[in-house]
């Protein structure tokens, strides 16, 4: 049981041997756990939309003076179990000129780009379903397909104001992302690896949020921004603006098919919360104050996967606290915004960077050497 709490990476291995010494064929070991695996990213996916739907009802009414959901289970718990079991009644209905093929595939495209990125994060120690020593590079490129499902949306639907939005959507993303993966290579420079538990264990002395002078945390200023696009969450919202495209590419959608748009939307929160707790706050690392041993000592107590989705919770409030703060911005804004300015920056950002890096002007530039990680535990 302590294994699972503190270390559940050798929780998994346990598993595995005993599993290896009960079938003995080893293919048949690793197939029991991909499909172990893929029940457990299903259901992670499925409490999180869940989960995070009600808790952006309760932010939006908290911040607004009011109770949010409040009828259905003890606070509102079970509203969103309510909405789905609605969504999954409701009669799917698909335009008559809409391209059957691909007005169904998109949903499907939107959702697997964020479920597969859920593979590559570190929970914990070893606690990863898929590692391998390019993974940061690997969820920037998989997260990028999701584009293609709101194109893809809005092209098939046959209607204007869908294929507008998915331009947008389009246009945004795909610039956004530019942003996104330049402050993402700021830490690399530092880190010294694309790997996600690797650049976890180079902040064992510190995150390098702070490590990294000004450079640390200009980038994951940065990078919340650019993911917040991403996600095309307020002020990036144009993508749906109900006020000039009616919903924007998913007008068509009814039922699953517009649940799976917005679990997908979920999702990514998710993701690009766990990817900034990974790479600017050590992610599953506890927080240690130097010269502090015993308020150490407390924050060790802490298990590592409590670290991990504490630090990403704290990031998917400030996405939703966005939301309710600012006012949308217009298109032309949008893009000058990326353009004009925060892409520059990146660049400036990364060229000093690379800099400091070179020099190694950081803190505690020994521990961020990538021979300084662990290599050998690899559970799938």
């Amino acid at each position: 049981m302590r294994d699972l709490i503190y270390n559940p990476g050798q929780f998994v291995a346990d598993l595995t041997q005993r599993l290896d010494q009960a079938i003995g064929i080893p293919w048949v070991v690793m197939l029991i756990k991909m499909c172990l695996g893929a029940v457990l990213l299903v259901g992670l996916a499925s409490v999180l939309g869940m989960l995070l739907i009600w808790i952006e009802r309760k932010v939006a009414a908290h911040m607004q003076q009011r109770l949010g959901p409040m009828r259905v289970g003890p606070h509102g718990l079970l509203q969103t179990v309510a909405d789905t079991l609605k969504l999954l009644g409701k009669e799917d209905l698909t335009p008559r000129d809409a391209d059957q093929v691909i007005y169904t595939a998109a949903p499907l495209i939107a959702f697997a780009a964020s479920f597969v990125c859920l593979a590559f994060l570190p929970y914990a120690p070893g606690l990863q379903a898929v590692s391998f020593n390019v993974g940061l590079l690997f969820v920037l490129g998989i997260s990028s397909v999701g584009v293609l499902g709101l194109l893809a949306a809005g092209w098939s639907s046959n209607n204007k104001w869908s294929m507008l939005g998915a331009m947008r959507a389009g246009a945004q993303i795909i610039s956004y992302e530019l942003s996104a993966a330049l402050a993402l290579i700021t830490v690399v420079l530092f880190a010294g690896s694309l790997d996600f538990q690797e650049i976890v264990v180079s902040q064992k002395d510190g995150w390098w949020i702070w490590r990294a002078p000004v450079v640390g945390l200009l980038a994951f200023v940065i990078y919340t921004i650019a993911s917040t696009a991403e996600c095309n969450r307020t002020p990036f919202d144009i993508v749906e603006g109900e006020s000039e495209l009616t919903a924007g590419f998913h007008t068509e959608y009814s039922a699953m098919k517009f649940a799976m748009f917005f679990l997908a939307e979920f999702v990514n929160i998710f993701i690009v919360s766990g990817v900034s707790a990974t790479v600017f706050l050590g992610g599953w690392q506890p927080l240690h104050v130097p010269g502090l041993a015993g308020l150490n000592h407390l924050f060790d107590l802490i298990p590592p996967w409590i670290w991990m989705f504490g630090k990403v919770s704290v990031l998917i409030f400030l996405v939703m606290w966005f939301r309710w703060t600012f006012p949308r911005l217009r298109v032309d804004q949008l893009m000058h915004f990326e353009w004009k300015f925060l892409m520059p920056v990146s660049f400036a950002t990364l060229a000093v960077a690379a800099v400091l890096a070179t020099g190694q002007w950081y803190f505690f530039p020994d521990s961020a050497a990538p021979s300084a990680a662990p290599t050998e535990q690899r559970t799938p």
